[in-house]
């Protein structure tokens, strides 16, 4: 199964997806670098605005965290009128390439700003869609995270087929059980009180039921309690869902005690190293893993959405 990125920062969605990467799209050098010594000798095709798709490489399936900010509560909510607005692009490259899949992610308020125009968009080339709102707290995260996927067929039948060794590979660069996760998906909940939305689609019959994820649960040690005080439940969880532990949340820069990358790129579910450890500042590598996706959380998404069998 071939693959092809926009927008993809880091590539949380593709370590969500898997297969083999033939291209991506980024065009900031800290994305880039991350890119690059993760995936050498993958072509960057590089702004999304400038690409003619005609001579881009057919793939089978797209991926793409489109800029959020013309939908987000945190900005100014312009739309269609933000320059950033950059899904018409999306459009145009599903439209020439027609790969038989797209996993596309975004900010929970895209769903009341803009998306009935991609959900019209989707129709008119023919493609069917399902989309939700999935928490990163309902794949074990200690932290809500709460982001819309959409998952979307330009064919009938089977959504990914993987080989078994390009899962494999899903599961050596992830290095953490994320599909055993998304096999359950009706078990106990973690994290506050609000519910995700209702999975919806398009092309099909209404999705009627509301779908839970369920967490991989470890009783906190005396340690861990003395360390993480009443954080200690949630830390716990996720260092076993994802099997390591948890690094400092603090180092000290100019006598301060300052965010540590090394946890936040642990707190989004990534391999130690992904993004830190690259040569990259540390306003580069928070910046890159605060507009991240947890691969964990997009696999349960599409487990949910029916694009992993």
């Amino acid at each position: 199964m071939k693959v092809g990125s926009l927008f993809s920062g880091y590539g949380g969605l593709d370590l969500a997806v898997g297969g083999d990467l033939a291209w991506y799209s980024e065009i900031e050098p800290a994305a880039c670098k991350v890119m690059e010594a993760h995936y050498p000798g993958v072509p960057n095709i590089g702004d999304v605005t400038k690409v003619d798709w005609a001579e881009v490489e057919p793939v089978d399936v797209i991926t793409g965290g489109y800029p959020c900010q013309p939908f987000s509560n945190a900005g100014m909510r312009k739309g269609k009128d933000d320059e950033r607005h950059l899904w018409p692009y999306v459009r145009d490259a599903l439209g020439a390439i027609r790969p038989r899949a797209a996993v596309l992610e975004n900010v929970r308020g895209h769903l009341t700003l803009g998306f009935a125009d991609v959900l019209a968009d989707l129709a008119d080339l023919g493609w069917s869609a399902r989309w939700g709102v999935v928490r990163a707290a309902d794949a074990g995260a200690p932290h809500s995270r709460a982001r819309l996927f959409i998952a979307a067929n330009s064919q009938v039948g089977a959504w990914w087929p993987r080989s078994h060794q390009q899962e494999t590979l899903r599961q050596q660069r992830l290095n953490q059980p994320c599909r055993s996760l998304a096999a359950n998906p009706s078990g106990e909940r973690h994290g506050g009180g609000e519910r995700p939305a209702s999975l919806g689609r398009v092309g099909s019959p209404p999705e009627g039921s509301r779908r839970q994820a369920s967490t991989a649960r470890q009783e906190p040690g005396t340690g861990s309690v003395a360390r993480w005080g009443q954080y200690a439940p949630a830390i716990d969880r996720w260092q076993s869902v994802i099997g390591r532990a948890a690094p400092s949340p603090t180092v000290q820069r100019a006598e301060r005690d300052r965010l540590n990358p090394a946890f936040v790129e642990w707190m989004m579910g990534l391999p130690e190293g992904w993004v830190t450890g690259h040569g990259l500042s540390t306003s580069q590598e928070l910046k890159m893993l605060g507009n991240g996706v947890v691969p964990q959380q997009a696999a349960l998404a599409l487990h949910l959405l029916g694009g992993v069998a």
